[in-house]
């Protein structure tokens, strides 16, 4: 499991770009796979927030090859057997549960915790969690409240992909801070962009935000 976890999270660690999506139907589980791997985004987290997400999850699996899908929102142990039979890459949940982390780690499934304070940080470490998720980023403080609790435990290599409040206009922050190893992005398939089927729009998103990571690195090596 360290070894497929290890590949998995160093996939989406060099990706960087995360596209977040709730998705209400099976059928457009594969045009927007296809317009964000075509735009540059090949990781994916879709969210166990409808009936259709699982489904969605085999969909994209069997047809896109080239994207890395990740389930959200795992609240409980039942749906780390659930996220395995849809074959999900990784697991991501919004907050700490030790028995779901047990699951995970026990299943053999890569497993991303949702953590926002140090307490969490903390339970997340004791299952050798070296990866999490911050959750909701700008709402508990953004970049500067990330930095703040980060402090402690950046000399153990911890990384953070924050989600909730994270957009274009703040995406290249985020990215340039040592601490976050991948942003999360709701906006590159928003529940409207998908409700029209505008895959187009979908692409360009994902391209802007390609940009706009390639930018930051490009300016890192300056």
């Amino acid at each position: 499991m360290i070894d497929n976890e290890t590949a998995v999270f160093g996939r989406l660690q060099q990706s960087l770009i995360v596209a977040v999506l709730i998705l209400e139907r099976v059928e457009d589980a594969v045009p927007v796979a296809e317009a964000l791997l075509e735009g540059g985004v090949d990781v994916m987290e879709l969210t166990l927030r409808t009936p259709a997400a699982l489904g969605a999850v085999r969909e994209i699996r069997n047809r896109v090859p080239g994207m890395l899908v990740g389930v959200g929102t795992i609240l409980n142990v039942d749906q780390i057997s659930q996220v395995l039979d849809a074959g999900g890459n990784f697991g991501v949940s919004p907050g700490t549960n030790p028995r779901v982390i047990e699951a995970a780690l026990g299943a053999g499934l890569p497993f991303a915790p949702g953590v926002c304070t140090p307490s969490d940080i903390e339970r997340a470490l004791e299952f050798d969690r070296k990866l999490l998720k911050f959750f909701p980023a700008e709402p508990s403080g953004g970049l500067k409240y990330l930095e703040a609790i980060g402090a402690p435990y950046a000399h153990l290599g911890v990384k953070y992909i924050p989600l909730g409040g994270v957009n274009p206009s703040n995406c290249n922050n985020w990215l340039a801070s040592p601490l976050v190893g991948g942003i999360g992005g709701s906006w590159l398939a928003s529940k409207p962009l998908i409700e029209a089927k505008n895959w187009n729009s979908v692409r360009e998103a994902a391209a802007y935000a390609i940009a706009i990571r390639d930018g930051v690195y490009r300016a890192k090596k300056v």
